[in-house]
């Protein structure tokens, strides 16, 4: 590229050897090319070791004056991406508006999307994941509006990136197999197909498609070869990795992190190297080697903390408290991982703080501290329950938008015909005036038109009210199981009478029978993200649903299942004898652990952890609202959890009130059970039910 430039501006000078501008001219546009291919080495170098590029970034400034749009913008790109791996995402998020600023100033579709580009990237650090991913996507529609390769392809792999972050496979292995083609096209730029290849070998090993991502893994590998970059092989290593863990081949995972390390560190690459440390701390607990991987987990922690690496500081807090706890530190431990989360916590990232709760209950259980266990899991699931209520309002609105556009769209459809029919009865009167008589032929054809539009009208009516029936349904049904939902149950409980002490149901049947009581039950499936880590999410969902259909066999026509959130069912019965409680939960627990799903050549099986009670519950004689008392089932069903699992826990009544308040019980129910206060049943999933004094707990 560089001597065709030059072959051209020697031509311009031959003919204009008169004009005196013409060695200037060559010197100034001979001066931008060199500028470009340095801020080309230092955007390799960017990415690496970011202190030293921003610093010699810093120093270009003043020759970037007076030269092109483009070059002005990629300095300023380059700048903020510095910025942004040095931790400052600040300054990064000011750089990347500065760009965008300056690209719609100019009205160039190009430098508004690599500012966009630049942003998403930012806001990506900052842990911002809906906007990034909102922005890329509209970062990818400008760039690919322009004819610059390389910006659309760098905005392919990055909407395929988001794509994947959302776990919606399809559009992200489409789109991230157009950008590997799409970085072929690329002339200026040599590194576009391994970025592409890297990310296209990372979604294969999400979709867990190994075959796959191996031999993309080998094309990467081979196209890195060629860069001769020690960071971008360090960065393909990391890729394989990835691929290893994944996949099982511990050894070769540990090699390419090794190896990884020994690039890093050659190249200064401060932040990679505390990266590489975490993963290799992360290796070692998976390995069992736990003074290792806390050896390790401390080395990433003091680099990621002076490197002001956020991200990566979280995670080398936690891998540090898994081993601390698995070596018995019990209360640096908890200090560690309470740190790791507050980041998280600060971020409000929400999804990934309710993953580290549950491993972090997994790992207190197995330490044997069960009461920092159950707090782990009471955390973790009001995180699930908000999580799932979220994306149910989400799925009613996007349900409702539906419905609302095709209803817009009937009434333009409408519309246009009652247009089309306004033209017709111009077209009569003209007709009218000019032959009599076609009027009544006329009046016929316009009246048999009238009608087939009012038949049509009524239809669509129909129809729309056929949908609305739908609409109402979907917002009381859960769209996997068929169960009733959360809010379904909510507004129910909600129409009880303030003072009606039992449900009209029970009351009833109390007349003349004394022990006919109401009944909740709350049972949560056991080590359900085993499931869905081992076999994918397909296989819990069929779970999920064989679940469902145990509980409608276990319990009556007449009484309420709910999908209370995530693996969570809940079920109310109206109508049951106070003495065979004990009995229904056995029948739930055996009935389901009894069952296996043949998914994919593998025979699965659950086992399920209860809490139940009479309902009212009536401390005092004081009926309990509907919530504390589903709060207490709750309490009930994480006892099963920590005392073991594939249990059940019921409440049956209180004692010594005057001793305690109910809040109390409500704060800590195992201790007010050992304390005496409560009566509590315990029914074991593989023995028959029997009921325990506190004493015998």
């Amino acid at each position: 590229m560089r001597n065709s430039w030059w072959l051209i501006q020697a031509r311009t000078c031959a003919l204009a050897a008169a004009l005196t501008l013409c060695p200037s001219a060559a010197f100034a546009q001979m001066d931008e090319a060199t500028l470009n291919g340095r801020l080309f080495d230092i955007r390799e170098q960017s990415r690496f070791v970011p202190d030293k590029a921003l610093a010699e970034l810093l120093k270009l400034q003043p020759e970037a004056d007076g030269k092109s749009p483009y070059t002005r913008a990629e300095l300023l790109v380059q700048i903020s991406a510095s910025r942004m791996r040095l931790g400052d995402n600040a300054g990064a998020m000011a750089g990347a508006e500065q760009v965008i600023a300056y690209g719609k100033s100019l009205k160039d579709n190009v430098i508004i999307a690599k500012g966009m580009l630049n942003k998403v990237y930012v806001l990506s650090a900052k842990a911002d994941i809906e906007a990034a991913h909102a922005l890329a996507f509209e970062a990818e529609k400008l760039a690919m509006s322009t004819d610059n390769a390389a910006l659309r392809t760098q905005a392919t792999i990055t909407a395929g990136q988001c794509y994947a972050e959302q776990g919606n496979f399809p559009p992200a292995l489409i789109t991230l197999q157009r950008a590997l083609d799409l970085s072929r096209t690329v002339k200026d730029d040599p590194a576009m197909p391994a970025a592409a290849l890297n990310a296209l070998t990372t979604l294969y090993t999400q979709m867990k498609e190994f075959d796959k991502a191996s031999a993309s893994l080998a094309d990467l590998l081979a196209e890195t070869e060629k860069l001769n970059s020690p960071g971008r092989m360090a960065m393909a290593k990391t890729t394989e990795y990835g691929l290893a863990i994944d996949s099982g081949q511990n050894k070769r995972a540990l090699a390419a992190l090794l190896r990884t390390l020994e690039l890093v560190r050659k190249l200064g690459a401060e932040r990679m190297v505390g990266s590489t440390l975490v993963n290799l701390s992360d290796s070692y607990l998976k390995e069992r080697d736990y003074p290792r991987a806390a050896q390790y987990a401390q080395e990433a922690l003091r680099l990621t903390q002076r490197s002001n690496d956020e991200s990566s500081t979280a995670v080398a807090r936690i891998n540090l408290a898994q081993a601390y706890l698995a070596m018995g530190r019990i209360a640096e431990g908890k200090a560690e991982y309470e740190a790791g989360m507050a980041r998280y916590e600060r971020e409000n990232n929400k999804p990934y703080l309710q993953q580290v709760l549950r491993e972090y209950g997994e790992v207190l259980e197995r330490s044997g501290d069960l009461a920092g266990a159950l707090s782990a899991y009471h955390r973790e699931r009001e995180l699930s329950n908000e999580l799932f209520e979220k994306q149910r309002q989400k799925a009613v609105l996007e349900l409702q938008e539906k419905y609302a556009t095709e209803k817009k769209q009937r009434q333009i459809e409408l519309l246009s015909r009652e247009n089309q029919l306004k033209g017709v009865e111009i077209d009569n009167r003209r007709l009218q005036q000019r032959i009599w008589w076609l009027l009544a032929l006329v009046f016929g054809l316009a009246s048999l038109m009238i009608g087939m539009l009012y038949r049509k009208v009524r239809n669509a009516n129909a129809q729309l009210e056929e949908k609305n029936l739908e609409l109402k349904a979907q917002s009381t049904l859960d769209p996997l199981t068929s169960l009733y939902n959360r809010r379904h149950f909510q507004e129910f409980m909600r129409g009880l009478k303030p003072h009606d002490k039992l449900p009209p149901e029970i009351e009833k049947r109390a007349e003349h029978r004394n022990d006919i009581v109401g009944a909740l039950f709350l049972l949560d499936v056991d080590h359900f993200k085993n499931v869905n880590d081992t076999y994918g999410h397909a296989a819990g969902d069929a779970v999920l649903k064989m679940i469902a259909e145990n509980l409608r066999i276990a319990l009556r026509e007449t009484d309420m299942i709910v999908r209370w959130g995530g693996e969570e069912f809940l079920a109310f019965l109206p109508a049951s004898p106070r003495h065979g409680l004990d009995d229904i939960a056995k029948r739930i627990l055996t009935g389901i652990s009894s069952q296996t799903i043949r998914y994919q050549g593998h025979e699965i099986s659950v086992k399920v952890s209860l809490g139940f009670s009479p309902f009212p519950l009536t401390p005092g004689g004081t009926p309990l609202p509907w919530e504390r008392a589903v709060n207490l089932v709750d309490m009930a069903l994480y006892m099963a959890k920590s005392h073991g699992r594939n249990r059940a826990y019921g409440v049956r009544g209180f004692a010594n009130l005057e001793r305690t308040s109910m809040e109390a019980i409500e704060q800590d129910l195992e201790r007010a059970w050992r304390d005496g206060f409560v009566d509590l049943s315990v029914v074991s999933g593989e023995t028959a039910a029997q009921a325990l004094a506190p004493a015998a707990a």
